[in-house]
């Protein structure tokens, strides 16, 4: 078996931090990383609502992003003449 280099410096990190061999740092890696789900929980990142006190149309973003830009872009042609 052929390692790339950054994958060969995971494999005696993970030996060095858990005292495993070399092929049972591989044997574990390859089945976390077969398994289904693996090991680790879903990540779940709660939200909140920030509400819209400034009255921008929030559905419009992009558009009203595109809108400042080109006012920007017209303000510094007209600072140049």
């Amino acid at each position: 078996m052929t390692l790339d280099p950054d994958v060969e410096a995971l494999v005696r990190r993970t030996m060095r931090e858990r005292g495993l061999t070399f092929k049972q740092a591989v044997n574990l890696a390859i089945r976390e990383g077969l398994r289904p789900g693996g090991d680790r929980p879903p990540v779940r990142t709660q939200t909140f609502s920030m509400g819209n006190p400034t009255g921008v149309p929030l559905t419009r973003a992009l558009q009203l992003a595109g809108d400042l830009e080109d006012e920007e872009l017209a303000r510094k042609i007209a600072a140049r003449k």
